[in-house]
């Protein structure tokens, strides 16, 4: 058992299970930013009887007690996010690969001026495509 991990979910206030720790040791830890149905196969290529019901329960618990963030960057799409941390997002076109794009490259106005909201938290996503990597300047 990954005792940090559990100490981590300890201190949101989960009780660690193998389930639970399984699901932890990807979700908490990846740059992806998954569906639960990625969850569910890349848990289960590791412990083959984790049941959909138990990553979808696992992942709600995450969220409420504060270990995820749960995201909707496209209609119909459900995604995670262990990043707590404000940043925005960038959605290639292409390939549905979801980046983060940190919090100070992109400015927006200011939102608190906005009249008649009240506004809990927002961020900006971006869609488009990546463009390759410059290459080596030629002398």
């Amino acid at each position: 058992m990954d005792t940090a991990l559990a100490h981590r979910l300890r201190t949101a206030g989960v009780q660690p299970s193998a389930q639970r720790l399984a699901v932890a040791s990807y979700v908490l830890d990846t740059l992806e930013h998954p569906s639960a149905d990625q969850v569910l196969e890349r848990v289960q290529a590791e412990l083959p009887m984790l049941s959909r019901a138990t990553v979808y329960n696992t992942l709600h618990l995450f969220v409420r007690q504060g270990l995820l963030r749960q995201l909707v960057l496209a209609e119909g799409k459900v995604v995670y996010d262990p990043r707590l941390e404000p940043h925005h997002h960038f959605i290639d076109d292409q390939t549905g690969r979801i980046e983060d794009v940190p919090w100070q490259a992109v400015k927006v106005g200011d939102v608190g001026t906005l009249r008649g909201y009240e506004i809990r938290e927002y961020m900006v996503v971006m869609r488009g495509r990546r463009l390759p990597a410059p290459r080596g300047k030629k002398k």
